[in-house]
């Protein structure tokens, strides 16, 4: 599996921004993967930002994003985006998307780098104030 994640820029506090991430799967179908963003500052350990189910049905945020990124995933594209909105500059970080095979590991504990089998390499996002 490999990932390609796109997207990243330079914002101003309060734009507005989409993540894209493409999934070359190897034999199984992108649906059999849940997928994840991830983000690390500089300096900073990685940390979880938002999951999703295979079918795009269950998603789960961290608290610092909830109510501001949204999660969705187009399966007949292979692509799972993040559209983050009302940027902060604490927001600013590369970010990464990431593959786990099935649902059951994210949706007992999504935020667990060590559920994901797969990673792209980042996009960096930069918010000014």
């Amino acid at each position: 599996v490999q990932l390609q994640a796109s997207g990243g820029g330079l914002l101003q506090a309060g734009d507005s921004l989409r993540l894209s991430c493409a999934c070359a799967t190897s034999g199984r179908s992108f649906a059999s993967y849940a997928m994840g963003w991830f983000r690390q500052a500089p300096g900073k350990e990685r940390v979880f930002v938002a999951a999703i189910g295979g079918s795009g049905v269950r998603t789960y945020y961290s608290d610092s994003v909830k109510g501001r990124f949204t999660i969705s995933r187009a399966n007949t594209k292979n692509t799972v985006y993040l559209q983050m909105n009302s940027l902060k500059p604490e927001d600013t970080a590369a970010y990464y998307c990431a593959a786990s095979y099935g649902d059951g590991r994210i949706f007992r504990t999504p935020a667990s780098a060590g559920n994901y089998d797969f990673w792209g390499q980042g996009t960096q996002v930069t918010v000014s104030s």
